[in-house]
């Protein structure tokens, strides 16, 4: 080669090294194959610029001419070696050149030297070429171009190339546009998920949990088995109801609190519990970088295969003994050379070394696509990790995301986990839970608080995300309303709360320790459930054994239309009052098992029809049943067995006839019957045989008339007509001595019947958007009337004996201005007088 090859400089590994040059943060993403085959790459990369160089610096062969014409051109290609003395010293030509040749040389010394001219002049060694040195030097680049093998010239370039390509292949799904921008965020992500204080706070709380809960199971469970076993066995519904199981995130063990999380540190977990949801969202929908980095493996391993089949035919071919016949006799004289390839040796070495290092890097090639076509790795569980925390909600995820994590496991497991805290809605609420305690401090609270109209402090929160624990501090609350709020916890500092007696709890499901289940079992007296579905509905609420009124409103009925149960109402011993607005289609039947104590009953069925009522004939003890918006179109047979019934109201159904109020004289405890907002046309002569009948409701229907037998109940107090068609009102009304409240507005009436008036006990008569002309002078017989209604009708004038109505004020007269103009001044004086 030539001198100057070796001063036009030579590669250094800095001037190669971006090729490997991977981010940091990117190791996570290189299992032990990838980080093993760059290794491999590296010094693969070695041997290719270290062999460059050697080539650019100091690669040449050195020629000399063969004297002998005939000489077998194969002779000397064949012999594997050769030494370089054997072609410079006559007496050794015999040694590693062909008999031929070398007598050829030895015979070729001039016999025209004098002995003078020998022991002049120094002997000359060797054989006596007609060659001067720039003609070496032309026949040495000559031949270095046609009788070297092209492999010994390119090797090292063709093991850099080689290099190269594999390297850009093993990094090439961490640059491909259209994956490195998730590669690079999801890395990011995750070393922020690992490194976030939150994280290790979570896990802490876990394993603090975990262990509190192997306590529980040798010292708290037992004491509280003692506390409930001391009891008397019909107040132990928590041990001895076996169908009554609390789920562990149901009733959990007391926790004890940690340390507070910093405010910062918090707004970063919010971030980072954002950003991986819509990373999440963003990288679930396709499995590109799985398939990416399925491809690019395949690729590397065929690129080793191919570089195997053809260098392993060239390993022979590196020798140190080359035949050179470069045709160039017309300028040198000789014919052929003999030549020698300095290089051959180091070559050869380096060669084979490059060979073993290709063949490791097919075998963990092979590795990774037994790996990548052996496990399912288009999905990653969580498994592991839910049942070693008690993050139970961490869900499954899905092709890249999945693949991502995979490959995340192989360098540590613990990335996978700690980022799994990230995935859970527990943990997340948990983080609102801490954050929502920096902000709602008892003094905030305390502003909340409101007093009712029954004189009891009350506090009503909102959409919270979580449930402040300073909560537990306003001991003198007595009404709790939680609403849509996704994590409610309550711990044992409710116990804390001793004037607590109603909890409001809509749309909020709700998890109690054991400590607090025994307080609100005992101390609880009303709770009010909203809720979308049944499951919703805390379980604990079924062992409240002192709850007197429970409501409860939600969907109740599957999507067929099937009803959903309730859980066992047993155990309520002392439930009093039953609300539920749902859409039944029947009766729950378990409502019989509080027949023996159950008084009153709601039900609000949203316009659904309800079709089966059977099961109320056991609720024996009923006193009030009310049934809105059920669609009935008749009153239901089953009300006739319950002989304790006090009040009946069937507001708002599609009732058009009552012929069956004749069962009701065997109801002789009912005093109130509400028949309002339905279609009812007529009311039947039979009402008067219902004796016990106090008051009756039967306003916004389409009555026409009324029976005379209606005045002929002897007990009736309060009837209210409103809002129908009526436009007489029978004569019969005198005979209600005991009339205290009678309405009629909005009717046809146009005539006021003198016996009204003499209902002497009558304190509220509304006979407002009527048609009356008149008022008789006979009202003045009202002496108890404090309530009178008359606007809406054609009066031209009041009558004066309104004045003998000692007890009518102004505010409740409810009257035209110019008709009370019209009453004399002392009568206007004695009516606005206070």
């Amino acid at each position: 080669m030539k001198d100057a090859a070796a001063d036009e400089g030579m590669f250094s590994l800095t001037e190669v090294a971006s090729l490997n040059d991977i981010q940091p943060t990117y190791r996570i993403l290189k299992p032990w194959w990838d980080v093993f085959m760059d290794y491999i790459g590296v010094i693969m990369l070695m041997v290719a610029i270290f062999s460059g160089t050697m080539q650019l610096s100091k690669d040449q062969v050195a020629c000399l001419p063969i004297l002998e014409k005939n000489i077998n051109p194969h002779a000397a290609h064949n012999r594997p070696e050769c030494s370089l003395s054997a072609l410079g010293g006559a007496p050794s030509v015999t040694r590693d050149l062909p008999d031929s040749v070398a007598n050829e040389l030895l015979n070729s010394q001039p016999s025209s030297l004098t002995e003078e001219h020998i022991l002049s002049q120094p002997q000359p060694r060797g054989v006596k070429t007609n060659l001067d040195f720039q003609q070496y030097v032309f026949i040495n680049q000559k031949c270095y171009h046609d009788a070297l093998p092209w492999y010994n010239k390119y090797f090292p370039y063709l093991a850099l190339m080689h290099t190269i390509m594999l390297m850009v292949s093993s990094n090439f799904w961490f640059k491909y546009p259209k994956t490195s921008s998730k590669i690079e965020h999801f890395v990011s992500i995750l070393g922020r998920c690992f490194e976030s204080p939150w994280t290790s706070k979570a896990l802490s709380e876990t394993a603090c949990e975990d262990s509190e809960e192997n306590k529980q199971r040798f010292t708290g469970n037992a004491t509280f088995q003692k506390h409930v076993s001391s009891e008397d066995s019909q107040s132990t519904p928590l041990m001895q109801s076996p169908t009554m199981q609390f789920q562990t995130e149901k009733l959990i063990a007391e926790a004890p609190s940690l340390t507070t999380l910093d405010k910062k540190d918090g707004e970063q977990a919010k971030a980072l519990f954002e950003k991986v949801r819509k990373f999440r969202a963003h990288v679930e929908d396709s499995d590109f970088i799985y398939k990416l980095y399925v491809a690019q493996t395949v690729v590397k391993a065929l690129k080793v295969v191919l570089i195997l089949s053809y260098t392993s035919t060239f390993a022979a071919e590196i020798r140190f003994c080359h035949l050179c016949q470069p045709r160039i006799e017309s300028l040198t004289g000789y014919e052929q050379f003999f030549c020698t390839h300095n290089m051959a040796f180091m070559l050869r070495k380096l060669f084979f070394t490059f060979m073993v290092m290709i063949s490791l890097y097919g075998l963990a090639c092979i590795y990774t696509l037994y790996w990548l076509f052996r496990r399912p790795l288009k999905e990653y569980s969580f498994e592991k990790v839910r049942e070693e925390s008690s993050f139970s909600d961490i869900p499954d995820v899905k092709n890249d995301f999945a693949f991502l994590l995979h490959m995340v496991d192989q360098y540590d497991q613990l990335y996978s986990k700690r980022f799994g805290v990230f995935l859970s809605e527990v943990s997340e609420n948990k983080l609102r839970e801490i954050s929502l305690n920096h902000e709602w401090t008892f003094e905030k609270l305390r502003q909340h608080v409101t007093t009712n109209a029954q004189d009891e402090q009350e506090l009503h929160l909102f959409m919270l995300s979580g449930f402040p624990n300073a909560v537990f501090d306003l001991t003198d609350l007595v009404i709790l309303k939680l609403e849509l709020i996704p994590e409610v916890r309550i711990s044992a500092k409710v116990s804390q709360m001793t004037s607590l007696r109603e909890i409001h709890l809509y749309h909020c499901p709700a998890k109690v320790e054991q400590t607090a289940f025994t307080f609100l079992r005992d101390h609880l007296r009303c709770l009010h459930i909203k809720f979308t579905d049944v499951a919703e509905i805390p379980p604990w609420i079924y062992l409240l054994r002192s709850l007197k009124e429970l409501n409860l409103t939600g969907n109740l009925n599957s999507e067929h239309n099937k009803m959903i149960g309730l859980e066992s109402l047993r155990e309520l011993r002392h439930l009093r009052m039953l609300y539920l607005k749902s859409n039944l289609n029947k009766i729950p039947t378990n409502l019989t098992e509080l027949s023996p104590h159950l008084t009153r009953l709601v039900i609000h069925n949203d316009g659904t029809k309800l079709l089966v009522l059977n099961s109320l004939k056991k609720l024996t003890s009923l006193v009030e049943l009310e049934l809105y918006n059920c669609d009935l179109e008749r009153i239901p047979h089953a009300i006739f067995s319950l002989a304790n019934l006090q009040e009946l109201d069937l507001k708002n159904n599609s009732i058009r006839t009552i012929e069956e109020i004749i069962s009701f004289q065997h109801l002789r405890r009912l005093v109130c019957l509400k028949l309002w907002h339905n279609k009812i046309t007529a009311i039947p002569p039979s009402i008067g045989l219902v004796k016990s009948l106090e008051s009756l409701i039967i306003c916004h229907n389409k009555l026409e008339s009324l029976p005379p037998s209606l005045f002929h109940l002897p007990k009736l107090r309060h009837i209210d007509l409103s809002n129908n068609s009526i436009s007489n009102i029978p004569v019969e009304i005198g005979h209600l001595h005991n009339l205290q409240h009678f309405s009629i507005t909005g009717n046809k009436v146009e005539i006021l019947p003198n016996q009204l008036f003499k209902c002497s006990k009558l304190k509220v008569l509304c006979l407002g958007h009527n048609n009356i002309t008149s008022i008789p002078e006979s009202i003045g017989q009202l002496v108890q009337l404090s309530h009178l209604e008359l606007k809406g009708n054609c009066l031209d004038c009041l009558p004066f004996q309104l004045g003998q109505c000692r007890l009518l004020r102004k505010n409740f007269l409810y009257v035209e201005d110019h008709l009370f103009d019209t009453l004399p001044l002392e009568v206007k004086e004695s009516i606005s007088s206070d």
